[in-house]
């Protein structure tokens, strides 16, 4: 994996199919669908997710949660509006969804930094993690201007994640934190009482739910600590990426530095587009990636087959057949050299199928 992004574009692109052929069989697997059904029944919140789209974060692998249960928005930089047509609409859907079956919802606002090199922060605010914070708690507000401010069905919860340990770093009331990295493993019986200090409005359940998180992200870090004192981690990751993708229904691809991901929330995506191809053209030019080519990859999901899927098809056609207009546009040295891919994605069993495009 680590060698694919020198491999010609023909097998990368294959490679990326077998990649998310093989992430749906494990998802689709009885012991994979027990799990989930399993911690559910325990964990009945619902938690969301918005995160920048790079493939360090990810945050079930690094709390130890069995995929499919934390709903995913990514988008690049981690920059959301909810007065986005689109993105309002899909995350009032979905809490709506989870309200009318009797569940709360959490949901996690996370930024990222990294404590060895501020080079590794987040590239979408130019490396001033201060930005990045206070853009997750302008969401915050904006989900509280939605949802209602008393926290009791809907809870925003401010979170970093420092890359270099994948620590969680919880955000409380009045300024207060919890961060995980400073927790020792015996001193794990702690974290219920410092959560209940810190977020002394988050319900009960709620709370109980957010718990098995905390754990899990105590014992990946001391995990990655290990690997770090092996030298079986590396930190300074080189940019690579070459791949774009526009669309949702990325969820296998979190693999470092791999892909460009867009999500289709801003009325302006051809401003994502732009910045994502400069990236690409670059990276050529400085021989990270080959030049001979790129790949362009729409994705839309569905719930449901019929009208749900017919209308998932139309949307990744139309992604597909946008973006690659803008980069013939704006990028034709570029765009000469480009794979354009549509896909579907069933969102009950992590299917992708490709689709016929022009």
């Amino acid at each position: 994996m680590s060698d694919m992004h020198n491999k010609p574009i023909a097998e990368r692109v294959d490679w990326l199919f077998e990649l998310a052929h093989r992430y749906g069989e494990t998802f689709r697997s009885p012991e994979a669908w027990l799990a989930r059904r399993h911690y559910l029944a325990k964990h009945p919140t619902a938690i969301v997710v918005l995160k920048c789209m790079d493939g360090r974060i990810n945050i079930p692998f690094a709390t130890n949660t069995p995929t499919g249960i934390l709903m995913p928005f990514r988008n690049l930089g981690g920059i959301f509006d909810l007065g986005w047509p689109h993105m309002g609409e899909v995350l009032a859907h979905h809490v709506l969804r989870m309200t009318n079956s009797g569940r709360r919802v959490l949901i996690l606002i996370t930024y990222h930094w990294s404590k060895g090199d501020p080079e590794r922060d987040c590239a979408g605010f130019h490396y001033n993690t201060e930005s990045a914070i206070a853009h997750t708690y302008e969401i915050r507000r904006q989900v509280e201007y939605i949802f209602g401010g008393d926290h009791r069905t809907v809870y925003p919860l401010v979170c970093g994640f420092e890359t270099d340990e994948d620590a969680l770093v919880i955000h409380g009331n009045n300024g207060t934190n919890l961060n995980l990295a400073t927790v020792a493993a015996a001193d794990a019986v702690t974290l219920e009482p410092q959560l209940t200090a810190i977020l002394p409005d988050m319900p009960v359940q709620m709370r109980a739910d957010l718990l098995p998180l905390l754990y899990g992200n105590l014992e990946h870090i001391a995990v990655v600590r290990e690997q770090l004192r092996r030298q079986e981690r590396q930190l300074s990751v080189e940019h690579h990426e070459w791949m774009i993708c526009l669309g949702r229904g990325f969820d296998f691809l979190h693999t470092p530095n791999l892909a460009l991901i867009i999500g289709p929330y801003s009325p302006d995506l051809a401003d994502p587009l732009r910045k994502a191809a400069a990236i690409i053209e670059n990276n050529m030019k400085a021989g990270r990636i080959p030049d001979d080519g790129f790949l362009l990859l729409a994705a839309a999901p569905y719930d449901e087959i019929g009208v749900d899927r017919a209308r998932a098809e139309l949307k990744s056609r139309f992604l597909a057949s946008f973006a690659s207009k803008v980069l013939r546009e704006e990028f034709s040295n570029l765009a000469a050299k480009m794979t354009k891919r549509a896909a579907v994605l069933d969102w009950n069993t992590r299917t992708i199928e490709q689709l016929v495009v022009e």
